[in-house]
């Protein structure tokens, strides 16, 4: 099999930038490594010059050039997808220089960082509530920044993730009905807690329709003596869902918990 001469051509290509790399590694001239950094972040081989810039960072620190490294590092890391170096990095930044020429990116990089490595609404939610704490952070250092709008609208996407975790909690406990406790009244405190956490979700119809069957579920499952009271808070919940939500997407359900649990109080003596 005959080679083409165009991979040759790759293939010294390739093994002279690694040469390069590796003389530059070698070296013992910062000067011309922070040259080669900044070249290989241009050329997008993030890889190279975080390598390159890990090594001069603490070099440089207290020099001309500690502001551009520490920021050029940061947004190395980023651009590498390694958001949490990346935070870290903008961080130490801001930190270290609060009036420094990068700043303002600085703290909305450390921010979105965060917002891009937080986890699913199933997991755990503390770098989703780090990322919250960083743009506001940034919105009251930099009220009338042009990233402004986005850190706020980054903002509550993340509260609707956490809205979105009380949601499934909620809907965990009632499922689990009164398995090895009253579970029915942990998804009420649950999504009551959710509402007044988050009053503007678009998850409140669903919170509203949890409690309501929570408390329809409770009432089914009660002895004679306590469900003329269970069912009169089914009732009450019914109204709740009703008044809040007139056109709710849930309201064949929610009605048909109305006729029965009027038609359980109905028909239990008095």
């Amino acid at each position: 099999m005959r080679v083409k001469p165009v991979y040759f051509l790759l293939l010294a290509v390739l093994l002279a930038s690694c040469g390069e790399y590796n003389k530059i590694l070698k070296s013992t001239d910062k000067d011309v490594k922070y040259t080669y950094a900044k070249k290989y972040f241009e050329e997008g081989k993030y890889s190279r010059s975080i390598t390159l810039l890990e090594e001069l960072v603490p070099f440089f620190k207290g020099t001309a050039r500690a502001e551009e490294s520490l920021y050029l590092l940061g947004q190395s890391y980023y651009n590498s997808k390694d958001y949490l170096s990346a935070t870290e990095m903008f961080s130490t930044y801001y930190n270290t220089y609060p009036k420094g020429e990068y700043a303002e990116p600085a703290l909305f990089y450390a921010a979105y960082g965060l917002y891009l490595d937080s986890p699913d609404a199933k997991l755990d939610q503390t770098k989703t509530y780090k990322a919250i704490a960083e743009f506001q952070r940034y919105m009251e250092e930099y009220p009338q920044s042009e990233r402004s709008e986005q850190a706020k609208n980054y903002m509550f996407e993340l509260q609707e993730k956490l809205a979105h975790k009380e949601l499934l909690a909620a809907q965990l406990y009632l499922n689990l009905g009164n398995y090895m406790g009253n579970n029915y009244e942990s998804a009420v405190i649950t999504a009551r807690e959710a509402m007044k956490s988050y009053p503007f979700s678009k998850y409140s119809e669903e919170y509203q329709m949890i409690i309501l069957r929570a408390r329809f579920e409770y009432a089914e499952r009660s002895t004679l003596g306590t469900q003329p009271g269970r069912y009169r808070m089914v009732l009450d919940e019914y109204f709740n869902y009703k008044n809040t939500f007139p056109n709710g997407k849930h309201m064949p359900e929610a009605d048909k918990y109305y006729k029965k649990a009027q038609s359980k109080i109905d028909a239990l003596p008095s």
